[in-house]
């Protein structure tokens, strides 16, 4: 007995962040980023002790509530142009969404920053199957070429900015050999196949999720052309630099002026190098190598600590605070759909 009809298909599972094996990652990443802030505050603490209270309190009481704003300010030049990179891929990927829903999409998904590389922020793949009815191995390029072109162009920024700074960083280079590394390999159809290919080789098992893979990687042939790799690569470099000159600004506010390539470079670096430890967030590996690396330029810490502190909360922090907002608002409307 056959069945012939062609709107029967196998009905996908609604990954629904309700269900209880789901809601008990999310407060697990939650509880695992409070915990890693907790032991970074500690740190930035104690720290802030030995150097003295007073000068430490003294330094966060230079900054007024209008320069507070204009760093927030800049971050969100960053979300919006990179939101922008998200709408450019979503148009050539052929999706059929528009440029607030997926601004929608793109700033809720920072709620999900709290999962152990990010991936959390792979919801945003449920509600555009919620929304418009592809599959996660249709969507799955578009996680790929942001995290490329945020790799790309920050590994551009950070090497512009060491080779214009009067001194070099340590460990910059391997950084942005990695940086680019990742993103040309990431936007590599037959290349990102083909390792795919070669890990599954290695292991010889879950065929049908290596396949996927395979699937997703040769689809990112939407994306090769200049017409789509030039505008993205020039949103990123927009928005990862805006975040960069808030860094070196607020250097400057607090009388620790090292120079503008020389604080992007160090801005960059950091995000970078915390990205690398897998952290939610690069919690505790970019605090420690904004410190450090301020250390070297002569920075005191009394600067340093309040620097490293503002810096995180107008940048990490504020997005998660925007992606906390926007989130109800996705869930709420893929659910209409």
């Amino acid at each position: 007995m056959t069945m012939s009809s062609t709107n029967q298909r196998p009905k996908q599972p609604d990954l629904n962040l309700a269900s209880p094996a789901r809601a008990e990652r999310r407060w697990r990443d939650i509880l695992t980023l409070a915990g890693l802030s907790a032991l970074v505050l500690a740190g930035l603490l104690a720290m802030a002790a030995t150097v003295g209270w007073e000068e430490t309190r003294a330094q966060l009481s230079r900054l007024s509530l209008w320069q507070f704003l204009i760093l927030l300010g800049l971050s969100l030049i960053n979300y919006f142009f990179r939101g922008m990179r998200w709408h450019l891929f979503t148009r050539k990927l052929g999706l059929p969404t528009h440029m607030l829903q997926d601004l929608r999409h793109f700033l809720g998904g920072f709620a999900m920053s709290v999962t152990p590389g990010r991936v959390g922020e792979l919801v945003r793949m449920r509600w555009l199957r919620r929304e418009t009815g592809w599959s996660f191995e249709r969507t799955a390029p578009l996680v790929l070429m942001d995290r490329a072109s945020d790799l790309a162009s920050m590994a551009l920024i950070l090497g512009l900015s060491v080779s214009m700074s009067a001194a070099g960083i340590a460990g910059a280079l391997p950084v942005t050999f990695l940086a680019l590394a990742a993103a040309v390999v990431a936007t590599r159809p037959r290349l990102l196949a083909g390792l795919v290919t070669f890990s599954y080789r290695l292991t010889g098992k879950a065929p049908r999720l290596f396949a996927r893979f395979r699937g997703a990687a040769r689809s990112l042939k939407h994306f090769s052309s200049p017409d789509v790799m030039i505008p993205a690569l020039a949103l990123g470099l927009i928005g990862w630099s805006a975040e960069g000159y808030a860094f070196d600004l607020l250097l400057n506010w607090m009388g620790a002026d090292i120079g503008f390539f020389k604080a992007v470079a160090i801005f960059v670096f950091a995000t970078l190098a915390g990205g690398l430890t897998g952290a939610p967030g690069g919690v505790g590996g970019a605090e420690a190598a904004i410190v450090a690396l301020l250390a070297m330029e002569g920075v005191p810490l009394e600067i340093s600590l309040p620097a490293t502190v503002i810096i995180r909360v107008t940048t990490l922090w504020f997005a998660i605070l925007i992606g906390l907002a926007v989130f109800p608002i996705a869930e709420r409307y893929s659910r209409k759909d």
